[in-house]
């Protein structure tokens, strides 16, 4: 049996993910003389090398593209295993690896903290903020024990479990507050605000616009919501947000805020893991507490956005 460590196969997971040692090596928190001499450590166990160096990235090798698949397995059920461990005292504890979307993390993320920290105080979080095809690859690959998104994914390995529904509202020009609310069709013919390539929401509210990602009427594609407002309050179009968000982004703006009047869009949130996480039980429990944090969030961003709407 070769010698391998599961420290070389992560760290070899993480370079076959980033394609770049600099990268692979932060993302490990070593340096990257470290991480490179585990890699040639690694080939010369296997006696073939696994990737090809080149100055701007790395290329795996067929040898390197099957391995890491392997090395990808091994990994997961190495992580169950851990989960397992941690199942057998009941409650939570320990670090549990969180995956959020940019445009639910700045607004739910704190209060989730501040909420576990009280409520289950030897547990760490460990969050991170990405888009979701991100998010699902480092689930996928156990980097990460749970993700919360927007449903569904309808992935038969992974198991979603919802947390609460939000509207999308209309962000506009406070100089527009009077003017009626547009339907989709109207959305078409007016000035978009929306975010770059990537993110899930840009895919709603494009399908709820019933505009294609390069209709003309998309003047800016930004790469946060904030930017999005701060665009609208400079008077450049429109946008619109998920109800969350509109406490923190509208404050200091002279935007006005305004409810769709009929087929209001709106998106689930939710929780995603795998399917062969043995926390599934422990994760349930935890998403009862979340969802009580989104739903209260919801409950104060309904009373902001009562107390800026001008529109009849």
């Amino acid at each position: 049996m070769l010698p391998f460590t599961l420290k070389q196969l992560r760290y070899f997971d993480a370079l076959a993910t980033t394609e770049h040692f600099g990268r692979a090596a932060e993302a490990c928190s070593i340096s990257q003389p470290a991480l490179s001499v585990q890699i040639k450590e690694l080939e010369a166990l296997l006696g073939a090398p696994l990737v090809e160096r080149t100055a701007r990235r790395i290329r795996l090798t067929t040898l390197g593209e099957e391995f890491v698949q392997r090395t990808r397995t091994v990994l997961r059920h190495v992580d169950d295993m851990s989960g397992l461990a941690r199942t057998a005292d009941g409650p939570l504890k320990g670090t549990l690896r969180m995956g959020m979307i940019p445009t639910v993390a700045p607004y739910l993320l704190p209060e989730i903290v501040k909420r576990l920290s009280h409520l289950v105080p030897e547990l760490e979080l460990k969050p991170k903020e990405s888009v979701t095809q991100t998010l699902l690859q480092d689930l996928q690959q156990t980097r990460l024990d749970f993700v919360i998104a927007a449903l569904p994914m309808s992935e038969p390995s992974l198991r979603e479990f919802a947390l609460f529904d939000e509207e999308f509202v209309l962000i506009r020009s406070d100089q527009d507050a009077k003017q009626p609310v547009p339907d989709p069709t109207e959305l078409q013919a007016m000035k978009l605000l929306l975010l770059e390539e990537g993110h899930c929401f840009r895919d709603q509210a494009l399908s709820f616009c019933d505009v294609s990602a390069t209709d003309p009427s998309i003047v800016m594609e930004g790469s946060s919501l904030s930017t999005l407002v701060q665009m609208v309050n400079a008077g450049l179009g429109l946008t619109v947000l998920p109800e969350m968000a509109v406490p923190l982004e509208t404050r200091g703006t002279n935007v006005s805020v305004s409810r769709f009047k009929q087929n209001k869009p709106r998106r689930t949130i939710g929780m995603i893991w795998r399917k062969s996480n043995p926390l599934s039980k422990q994760l349930m429990s935890l998403g009862a507490t979340i969802r009580q944090v989104g739903q209260s969030q919801i409950e104060k961003a309904d009373v902001t956005i009562s107390g800026l709407q001008n529109d009849e």
